[in-house]
């Protein structure tokens, strides 16, 4: 298990790597990118395999924890929190229940037949319905430390004040 988290987390980070070299942030930002990411994505496979909780559920959890570390890296890094946990969430959009989804979609169109087009419809509501509850549950989770600790947030980039 222990080696299926490490890989997990290996596979994420070079994920958030790419994605955040997308936005060109200055080059420090990229080792914080790659660490939240990490320990996000691999926060939310334990939350599923060990403690059975469902994708939506621990994908709230994981992206909370990727705001909060984004959040507190952010003055150390002297960058904005969302320069880090932007890219760091995109390694866990659901695309798998997305492309489900399509396919249940096409398969509707397809099919006439009254069985099987409401077996593919059910597949269709499903995989779509999943898809927007982790997306709603990332974007809610990763915010919501911003607005908690506003003071942290937005003085990372600032320079102290002199008396």
């Amino acid at each position: 298990m222990i080696s299926d988290i490490l890989q997990d987390a290996l596979f994420a980070a070079i994920a958030a790597i790419g994605f955040a070299a997308i936005s060109r942030p200055p080059r420090r930002a990229f080792v914080y990118c790659a660490v939240i990411a990490a320990v996000g994505h691999s926060a939310r496979m334990v939350l599923m395999s060990a403690a059975g909780m469902h994708i939506v559920g621990a994908s709230f959890i994981a992206s909370f924890t990727i705001g909060m570390l984004a959040v507190f890296a952010s003055p150390m890094a002297r960058i904005p929190a969302e320069t880090c946990f932007f890219p760091s969430l995109l390694p866990m959009i659901p695309g798998i229940y997305a492309y489900k989804s399509f396919g249940g979609l096409a398969m509707c169109l397809l099919h006439t037949e009254e069985q099987r087009f409401s077996h593919y419809f059910v597949l269709f509501a499903s995989n779509g319905l999943t898809c927007l509850a982790v997306i709603l549950a990332l974007v809610l989770g990763a915010t919501l430390p911003v607005f908690i600790f506003k003071k942290v947030s937005f003085q990372a980039t600032r320079k102290a004040e002199k008396p």
